[in-house]
């Protein structure tokens, strides 16, 4: 299993705009229709990283927990599918299915919005104000598969939190780890 860790771009980065096929509701969507009113939970994932299927429910259950709350959740996967197909849209619709996605999973096809958002692992993490400026970006929580830490979401969780309640975020924002993004050569 690969360990590489997300490339820790600076907080206050604004999101770059997208517009990518969902295999969730079958449309193209516009990122600019799907952000929240709080804040976004942009994350990089795909069908087959280990670490991401370790993740997997409690993502879900973050996105039960927080969505109704101004949060948007959006999941977008970039890997090049001709090398890895367990990839395809068409497994991803079928992850959407298994893990009860409740948010856009998002196919990627040319890899410019991994590439534009500096994303280098799945799972990796970023979150965005109402502004669209980056305060978080890292781990879901300190869980890795194989270390028996529980999967608990505890810094997306904590972010969550402090903007709901306006406090300041003073987390240690430490990297994401997985497996890395599947470039096209």
């Amino acid at each position: 299993m690969a360990r590489t860790p997300s490339n820790m771009v600076p907080i206050g980065f604004k999101a770059p705009s997208f517009e990518l096929y969902d295999t969730n509701s079958k449309q193209i969507l516009k990122s600019k229709n799907i952000f929240g009113k709080k804040c976004t939970l942009i994350m990089f994932i795909c069908n087959h990283c280990p670490f991401v299927i370790h993740v997997n429910k409690e993502i879900v259950k973050i996105a039960n927990e927080y969505q109704n709350k101004g949060i948007s959740f959006i999941a977008i996967s970039s890997n090049d599918v001709s090398k890895y197909p367990e990839d395809s849209p068409e497994k991803m619709s079928e992850t959407v299915e298994k893990e009860k996605y409740i948010f856009p999973y998002l196919y990627d096809k040319t890899q410019e919005v991994a590439k534009d958002y500096d994303a280098a692992c799945t799972p990796d993490f970023y979150i965005f104000d109402e502004k669209k400026q980056l305060v978080y970006r890292g781990q879901l929580d300190d869980s890795r598969p194989g270390n028996n830490l529980p999967v608990n979401g505890s810094d997306i969780r904590y972010v969550f939190n402090c903007i709901l309640s306006s406090k300041k975020i003073t987390i240690n924002q430490k990297p994401s780890i997985g497996c890395n993004i599947k470039w096209i050569n």
